[in-house]
């Protein structure tokens, strides 16, 4: 069995809340001449395939690369945490429904997790229990900083208290790189701006206590982690050689937090995986393909079929890891 914990959905009809907001840079869909064109108020943003919206289209490619269930995400440029708080509570509701509705309609081949309004921590904090408690959704998909705020700004601690207290599940997801204005030739903000996100927002919340202070917490992140695993040495350093700035809130070694947290598997590369393997462990990372974007791993999976021959490793990074990460018990 494979599952597919990073991919992403949007809905094929969205509001214009540009112009019913009066401001921003909100997304919608339009369909044009056969193409669906995400918009940023009257400007093209992105073609997209209907693979990021039809889910009969999905699933026909999922059977194609043998995945038999995708947890659902919105995508990143939809989490809005700029906009005002209450306008991001109207689109993060829109877009947790309609995930709600596509999983509701096809419950064997798709689980969901929702987006908050984290410009706002009690928005978000009642946005999550409708999500896990009406919508039943498993968990969150959250960016790797709130507006420029860290993950391990104390700020938003009450949510992840309510998320462990929930058993909702969160991914952490890059987006709004840091540098991102500084280096826009090359797509660089995506190739090197993305990892580096992915490992800023693991170190904020080790060097933060976020994990002393909620153990249960159960965590993933995108991209195979990032930049960290190939980094830990030089981060671990870093807090032994000066722990009047790296030590200053949490004085446990960051390589101790190896195994209190997940990734997935998208790292395009056979030594690559078999790194995050040796370093992170095996039970600790999850199939994630970051379907259906040119980014991610167009067959889902392959790079752990094509080099790892041990059954229980693979059922572990195809399946069971993820279950764990999910709360989701092994039948």
């Amino acid at each position: 069995m494979k599952i597919d914990i990073h991919t992403h959905i949007m809905p094929d009809k969205m509001p214009n809340w540009v112009a019913k907001f009066g401001y921003g840079d909100f997304i919608h869909l339009e369909h044009r001449n056969c193409k669906a064109c995400m918009m940023k108020g009257d400007k093209v943003f992105r073609e997209v395939e209907n693979n990021c919206f039809d889910a009969t289209v999905r699933i026909k490619e999922m059977d194609s690369s043998n995945v038999d269930l995708q947890v659902l995400s919105t995508i990143p440029v939809l989490f809005n945490y700029w906009a005002k708080p209450a306008d991001g509570l109207e689109t993060s509701r829109f877009f947790n429904d309609d995930i709600c509705e596509t999983v509701t309609k096809n419950p064997n081949r798709f689980m969901g997790i929702g987006t908050v309004p984290l410009q706002d921590v009690d928005m978000a904090i009642r946005e999550m229990e409708r999500c896990v408690q009406e919508l039943k959704m498993v968990g969150l998909e959250i960016g790797s900083n709130i507006n420029g705020k860290n993950l391990g700004d104390e700020v938003f601690f009450p949510f992840y208290k309510r998320a462990e207290e929930l058993g909702c599940a969160l991914f952490v997801h890059p987006w709004e790189m840091m540098g991102e204005q500084a280096m826009q030739k090359y797509w660089l903000p995506w190739l090197v701006g993305m990892p580096a996100e992915t490992s800023r927002a693991i170190c904020s919340m080790i060097f933060s206590g976020v994990f002393e202070k909620f153990p249960k917490l159960r965590v993933a992140f995108a991209h195979g982690g990032g930049s960290f695993p190939i980094t830990i040495g030089r981060i671990e350093h870093g807090f032994n050689v000066r722990p009047d700035l790296v030590a200053i809130d949490n004085a446990i070694n960051p390589k101790n937090y190896i195994g209190k947290f997940w990734i997935d598997s998208l790292v395009h590369d056979n030594k690559a995986m078999q790194y995050i393997i040796d370093v992170m462990g095996d039970d600790k990372i999850c199939l994630g393909s970051d379907y259906p974007f040119p980014l991610g791993e167009h067959h889902p999976g392959l790079l752990i079929d094509s080099m790892i021959q041990d059954k229980v490793i693979k059922e572990k990074l195809f399946y069971s890891n993820a279950m764990s990460w999910l709360g989701k018990s092994i039948d």
